[in-house]
């Protein structure tokens, strides 16, 4: 690693501390039930939605009345983005007349936006109205989050509390996280890539003159729109210049700001982060790190403030930076290297100060190597997805590390909320381990761990790894799955399997390079959203019922330290080996086996 790249990761993490300690404090006090302290206004309009709703604000639920609401919100919201995309070309705001959606791809990307995924199979610019952008995927942006952080309040309830039923209450969960938190933070920040230069407007798409005209080749079709071949069967061209180009248009910042907040990562155009309408400056590239990780540190320190003893948010903030620096170090050292394929042809890689050699393929030439290597990594640890560059063109251990970073668990940060609840089931099968060490019944955070808890702890952790491994053998062995290959042998076997690891997880990043806007992929991968969503939030809200009516048992001198470097050390390792176990002989086949072969040439 260059010095440039130390500089950049300390600065990262030393501002990211600053910041989400106080956002720790506020989502602690959302996580309650009384007003916000200069926000009392929004406490009476809190009061009069759920009048208007007939939700009763004081009404406690249970685990499975919670997780019913919980499933069927997110049921319906699936449906009307669906249905909203189907009718979008006759809907106001599509000043560019796009056609509807195709009801496999919008499928698809209504189960991607309610499960905080946002798979993205299409191109924005070019499919989606202004409606659709607004009313359904920037909508769900705040819902999906708000879903995540309301589960994981829900399972620290159901450690804090002293034997009791209830684990709160889904609906006003969702309304305060929404109105007190993702709401307001993201209004700042979209005012903020407002002054970097992101265009937030409604305005139909620009022609504007080229400053050169640009030649070029392409196929030419004939009267029915099919590609036209000579006698000899090849492609007809046509040599085209073109004078003028499209500029697309659009309210890009406001969801720019929900997308990096609340770790969706769906960009509202192809090109994502990368886009200078999306990511104007270096500043704003360094911003939109910060916000993708803001609030799943800040959940932290709130996790830490609601079970009475801040030495819990710290130790799991650690395990989480621990991996996240090993991680993080890997990605840029790997793409910091010269390409040998490039350098056996004597090809000079050390280019300005600002690259500071390596691969630049794939990479922003804005923001080059290093910011958009650590760019990588923290979109790949905390569930988000956005990208500002291509994982695709990454050396193949570059590359490995995002997609193991995914395989983790999007644990190391993660989601906003599933991170936390993803690290606390670690955290469970972390004590119970050690319980089983030294002959004593696991305990953490006064509450026992038993024999339920560890089983809906099995399925949660599992689940996925189930959905990434299965999917990927389906893939790989059905025709339809591998026509998506545009590159054959290990780096053909690692784009799906990063495909799946990336929906399955939530995450929505893609490796580039698969043809997936297609029947097989679209609903494949939905399906891969789905469970991988809900199939771990519903035993998580489990394990918070049941957590929630045990007593809370005194700390003696036989209890294990949760809050201390052997507990963090403990964590860390339990990561590290379930993932170990469930995906190293895939990776071996993907990115291990292309690494060996690129420097066996």
């Amino acid at each position: 690693m260059t010095t440039q790249s130390y500089a950049l990761l300390a600065l990262f993490l030393v501002v990211l501390l600053a910041l989400s300690w106080p956002v720790g404090a506020l989502l602690a006090r959302v996580a309650g039930d009384g007003p916000i302290a200069g926000l009392d206004w929004l406490h009476k309009l809190e009061r009069g939605l759920y009048r208007a709703a007939g939700v009763r604000g004081d009404e406690a639920m249970g685990w499975k009345a919670y997780a019913a609401a919980l499933v069927a919100f997110n049921a319906l919201g699936t449906l009307f983005v669906y249905a909203l995309q189907r009718i979008q070309q006759w809907l106001p705001l599509n000043p560019q007349g796009l056609a509807n959606v195709s009801p496999d791809s919008s499928f698809n990307t209504a189960v991607s936006f309610v499960t905080n995924t946002n798979w993205q199979g299409y191109s924005g610019e070019q499919t989606m109205s202004y409606l659709s952008q607004m009313l359904g995927l920037t909508c769900q942006n705040f819902f999906s989050a708000a879903t995540g952080i309301a589960v994981v309040f829900a399972l620290v309830r159901g450690f804090s509390a002293r034997s009791a039923k209830s684990i709160g209450n889904f609906w006003v969960d969702l309304t305060r996280i929404t109105a007190y938190v993702l709401v307001p933070l993201s209004v700042l920040f979209a005012v903020f890539l407002t002054g970097q230069g992101a265009i937030q407007n409604f305005s139909a798409y620009k022609e504007v003159q080229l400053v050169e005209p640009v030649t070029y080749t392409q196929p030419k079709n004939g009267p029915d729109g099919q590609p036209l071949k000579d006698a000899q069967g090849q492609p007809v061209t046509e040599t085209v210049t073109a004078t003028t180009q499209t500029i697309a248009m659009g309210p890009v910042a406001s969801q720019e700001a929900i997308k990096m907040l609340g770790t969706n990562g769906g960009g509202f155009f192809n090109a994502n982060s990368a886009h200078p309408y999306e990511n104007p400056t270096p500043l704003s590239n360094f911003g939109q790190m910060l916000a993708i990780f803001l609030i799943p540190a800040g959940l932290c320190f709130a996790f830490g403030r609601m079970v009475g003893d801040r030495r819990q948010g710290w130790a799991i903030l650690a395990a989480m930076t621990a991996l996240f620096v090993v991680m993080a170090a890997g990605a840029l050292y790997a793409e910091q290297q010269a390409h040998p394929a490039l350098q056996a042809m004597g090809v000079d890689q050390h280019m300005s100060a600002l690259q500071s050699g390596g691969n630049m393929e794939g990479k922003e030439t804005r923001f080059g190597i290093s910011a958009s290597s650590l760019f990588a990594a923290v979109t790949t640890a905390a569930s988000c997805g956005a990208v500002n560059g291509m994982h695709d063109s990454f050396t193949p251990l570059g590359g490995g590390a995002p997609l193991l970073l995914i395989q983790f668990g999007e644990v190391i940060f993660g989601g906003v909320g599933s991170g936390l609840y993803g690290m606390l089931v670690f955290a469970i099968m972390a004590v119970f381990i050690a319980g089983l060490m030294i002959g004593r019944t696991p305990e953490y955070l006064g509450k026992k761990i038993q024999s339920y808890e560890m089983k809906m702890t099995s399925i949660a952790i599992l689940v996925t790894p189930v959905l990434v491994l299965a999917g990927t053998a389906i893939a790989v062995m059905a025709s339809a799955g591998k026509a998506g290959i545009a590159n054959p042998g290990a780096h053909g076997f690692s784009e799906i399997l990063y495909a799946f690891s990336s929906t399955a997880n939530n995450n929505g990043s893609a490796f580039a390079g698969l043809s997936a806007n297609t029947p097989f992929y679209n609903w494949m991968l939905a399906i891969a959203m789905w469970f991988g969503r809900f199939g771990v939030i519903v035993p998580v809200l489990a394990i918070a019922g049941s957590l929630a009516a045990k007593q809370r048992l005194q700390v003696t001198a036989g209890t294990m330290p949760t809050h201390g470097p052997i507990f963090v050390f403990l964590l860390i390792g339990v990561v590290v080996l379930v993932g170990v176990l469930n995906y190293v002989p895939a990776l071996a086949l993907g990115p291990v086996v292309e690494h060996l072969q690129l420097y066996a040439r």
